[in-house]
């Protein structure tokens, strides 16, 4: 039954050992077996804590923008140990300070324009909000989103006097 229940939930798509876990003990099966059916899945490569943390790094933060910080929670919510997740943010595909500003700064110029014609403290707080929610702190979130406003108000770059938040 244990081996059963694995294989449902790995061809839904990949799932950690924590997660696998709990589903099998879910369905009462004895904790020595569920352990000792994960073993032989991790030992033939099937369960990969590791390659899941890794590619969910990498998916999450191209598609959703996601930042390290909100990377590292939903892994670490999915039972991933902690220094895989560090490994993960860290590694080739990882997620670096160059990394989340690129993706944040893209988040914002596609959120820009939908913001057209709201007054600016209110088109500000949903902006920085938005990043917020992605993970991002406040310090490059209001940057980004000030530098973004300051680029589309003079139509540069947006590097050259930065008009306050507030």
């Amino acid at each position: 039954m244990a081996r059963a229940v694995v294989l449902r939930r790995l061809a839904m798509g990949p799932r950690t050992r924590a997660q696998l876990r709990e589903a099998v003990l879910s369905k009462d099966v004895p904790e020595p077996v569920a352990d000792a059916v994960l073993d032989r899945f991790t030992a033939v490569g099937l369960v990969d804590d590791a390659e899941f943390a890794r590619e969910w790094v990498r998916i999450r933060h191209r598609d959703k923008g996601l930042s390290r910080r909100a990377l590292a929670d939903e892994l670490r919510r999915k039972g991933v140990d902690p220094e895989l997740v560090e490994a993960a943010l860290d590694g080739a595909d990882g997620v670096d300070g160059d990394d989340e500003r690129a993706a944040a700064e893209a988040l914002v110029a596609r959120r820009l324009p939908s913001t057209r014609g709201v007054d600016h403290p209110k088109r500000v707080n949903r902006l920085v909000g938005m990043l917020a929610r992605k993970g991002y702190g406040p310090g490059l979130a209001g940057d980004v989103v000030r530098r973004a406003l300051a680029a589309e108000r003079d139509g540069d770059d947006g590097t050259d006097d930065v008009e306050p938040l507030g």
